[in-house]
């Protein structure tokens, strides 16, 4: 399989060559990946040696940077970024390594005879490891996400069939240390073990239940995460580690499909998708 290729610039961006570091010098820019801050895959300089590694420069109103930072450099797991450099001039910026593997989009591609259904299993407990985990850190952020989607939402998607349920939510469920964007697009994947686990910029203690929801409901251009099975091996896997309450990760599934479905910008096969799902409420 040939390395995995970021996109070109696809959006304005802080110059790279701008932040002021103390170790690494960046050489080239190799790719620049989608993500809701500024995140280049470069060539640089560390310590004599040329590597390749990733610098993630603020741009979201609610970065938290240095809590990715705290957490890379205190968690006691194998297949993290490790820190290579930081700082806050003219933005707080970090610099991690390169980690191997490919992301499961890329290993399954068209999920043709429901390849990605093997992954599962070791998808859930990862995250149920992740959640036995207790470093020092905050709470995860407050997010739109984690609320019950609003009537006026409901009415503009026509679910206000829906309002009942959502108006229902479960209750608090039990705090754990969260990874809080645990998705396909942050782990990656080498001889069908996972390699990497990026991003813990939004990490902290939170609702046990909702960061397995977010792990497993299907996102825009997603060929995988469709099926039952696929829900159903990736909380075996959890269970080897953890437990959780199912009525609430579907609850919690439910609402995100509520808000993607808004972000979908008329993506008619996610929404049909997500309105068959949705109808397992009924």
């Amino acid at each position: 399989m040939q390395p995995f290729s970021h996109p070109a610039k696809w959006r304005d961006t802080v110059d790279p060559f701008s932040l002021h570091y103390h170790t690494f010098k960046p050489l080239e820019i190799l790719g620049y990946p989608a993500a809701r801050n500024d995140v280049f895959h470069v060539r640089g300089s560390y310590n004599g040696e040329e590597i390749t590694a990733y610098i993630k420069a603020a741009r979201a109103k609610d970065a938290n940077i240095e809590n990715e930072i705290a957490l890379l450099r205190q968690l006691p797991l194998e297949h993290i970024p490790r820190v290579l450099d930081d700082g806050v001039n003219p933005v707080s910026f970090s610099v991690t390594s390169a980690m191997p593997g490919h992301r499961l989009s890329v290993l399954v591609g068209a999920n043709e005879h429901d390849a990605a259904l093997e992954y599962m299993e070791a998808y859930g407990e990862a995250l149920a490891r992740i959640h036995q985990l207790t470093p020092a850190a905050g709470k995860t952020p407050d997010r739109k996400f984690r609320h019950a989607p609003p009537d006026a939402l409901l009415e503009k998607l026509c679910l206000t069939s829906y309002a009942k349920y959502f108006s229902c939510p479960p209750a608090k469920g039990e705090q754990v240390f969260c990874h809080g964007d645990f998705h396909y697009a942050n782990i990656l994947w080498q001889d069908k073990q996972i390699s990497g686990i990026l991003d813990f910029e939004l990490s902290g203690y939170g609702d046990r239940d909702f960061d397995i929801a977010w792990a497993i409901f299907r996102r825009h251009g997603q060929t995988f995460m469709k099926t039952e099975a696929e829900m159903q091996h990736f909380l075996r896997g959890y269970a080897k580690h953890g437990v959780y309450c199912l009525d609430s990760v579907i609850f919690y599934m439910a609402q995100n499909y509520v808000y993607f479905m808004d972000a979908a910008d008329g993506d008619e096969d996610y929404c049909n998708y997500a309105r068959s799902w949705l109808k397992r409420l009924d």
